[in-house]
């Protein structure tokens, strides 16, 4: 069921839509919420802080944006970090303060940077009451999402064993975000909610599948991958939220949408990231699968006669620092695709289009949200760090937490 379906039952598809092609320009500029998210955007990608805790940033910053907004506009009712506001406060100001706190408290690194699109963007607006309301209202609004999220990150110090036997030298860089999966969740119940079940086998005809694809178009030295797979591959390496966001704006800056409605939509998709990233790390570090580089060079160990070693094989791009099983990226396309399905349909949607840092900056298109999430899952193949049944069991449950952010902001 699409935010469509539910014009008259869930708030936030009130908002009438538009024609079905899309407007779009890299270079659009809509309103206060999606100018800043391309601002935050870039700054998260020139600090590299990493991608969970750059998602949960992001994550708390939209939410408060959101809570500001709807607080001067009252569009939609209240939610749970909802404030009280005067209608009069500029809107613009609130989205500022409401980012610029957030960043305060959850990027400090970030905060010089993001402090200088604060003083610019204030400066444009015209002093007097309305822009100190607004202030207050932006500050407020991310007071009362950081009060209410401030135990989301769990304290408990990582106990990561590596496997070894005594005396053997493995390798000593310990993975990341171990106790990531163990964080409060914004709508699921717990972080294994949606935990699948086991990757398979390595006795199994599908493990046989997996290894032998990934070992054929996953390899750095590869003579079976295209020329094309090997620039999508390289294009999703960026796993920081900026290649997400752009399809976000790509929908938020089509013509007649309102900046309540932008600022909904961006709170939406980044919750829904941020718990697919929570559930994606509750199962990865629950099963602890290992990635190909490490399957491949001991595929004579695995006890399937159809996995023939190849003691050289590297994938065409470096391994991410955490267990394979599910994709982390297919779950993040996901759950973003599911909520912009909600808010504009299944079918043909005009362009969508971003841009990946990793790659000089270069965009790529897609005409339907699936068409996206499926070059996701062939991406993590194509460069050699995820198996097929990974990608697709990680889109499986990117489309679940998607469609249970959509449900609570449905009811909301």
């Amino acid at each position: 069921m699409t935010l469509q379906d539910l014009a008259l039952r869930g708030p936030l598809a009130r908002a009438a839509l538009a024609a079905a092609t899309l407007a779009f320009a890299l270079s659009a500029h809509a309103d206060a919420v999606t100018d800043w998210n391309q601002k935050v955007c870039d700054v998260a990608v020139d600090a590299r802080l990493g991608t969970p805790p750059s998602l949960r940033t992001m994550a708390t910053a939209q939410t408060a944006v959101y809570v500001a907004t709807n607080a001067i506009t009252r569009r939609y009712p209240p939610g749970p970090y909802a404030i009280e506001a005067p209608a009069s406060a500029s809107v613009d100001a609130a989205v500022a303060a409401a980012n610029r706190a957030v960043f305060a408290k959850l990027g400090a690194p970030q905060l010089p940077a993001v402090d200088r699109i604060y003083q610019a963007a204030l400066a444009a607006i015209p002093d007097g009451p309305a822009k100190a309301a607004g202030i207050d209202v932006g500050e407020r609004a991310a007071a009362s999402v950081l009060d209410k999220r401030g135990d989301d990150v769990v304290q408990a110090t990582e106990t990561y064993r590596p496997m070894t036997t005594p005396g053997k030298y493995v390798p000593t860089m310990v993975p990341v975000a171990i106790v990531w999966g163990q964080r409060k969740p914004w709508h699921m119940s717990s972080p294994s909610e949606f935990r699948p079940g086991p990757p398979p086998e390595l006795g199994s005809a599908v493990w046989a599948r997996d290894y032998n694809e990934i070992k054929a178009v996953g390899g750095r030295a590869s003579t079976q991958r295209t020329a094309e797979q090997t620039e999508i591959a390289l294009f999703w390496e960026a796993t920081l939220p900026a290649i997400y966001h752009g399809l976000v704006r790509s929908v938020a800056t089509r013509p007649g949408r309102e900046i309540t409605q932008n600022a909904r939509l961006f709170a939406a998709v980044t919750q829904a990231q941020d718990d697919a990233l929570i559930a994606v790390f509750d199962a990865k570090y629950h099963y602890g699968f290992w990635r190909p580089v490490t399957a491949i060079r001991n595929g004579d160990t695995d006890g399937n006669d159809a996995t023939e070693r190849d003691a050289g094989w590297l994938p065409l791009i470096d391994t991410p620092m955490h267990p394979e099983y599910p994709c982390a990226h297919c779950i993040i396309a996901a759950s973003t695709g599911a909520v912009l399905k909600a808010e504009i349909g299944n079918g043909p949607v005009g362009t969508l289009t971003t841009s990946s840092y990793m790659v000089k900056n270069a965009s790529r298109s897609w005409t339907t949200i699936d068409a996206f999430v499926a070059e996701v899952q062939q991406a993590r193949i194509y460069d050699g760090v995820h198996y097929r049944t990974s990608a697709e069991v990680g889109a499986a449950m990117g489309k679940q937490v998607g469609e249970l952010v959509v449900a609570r902001f449905a009811g909301m």
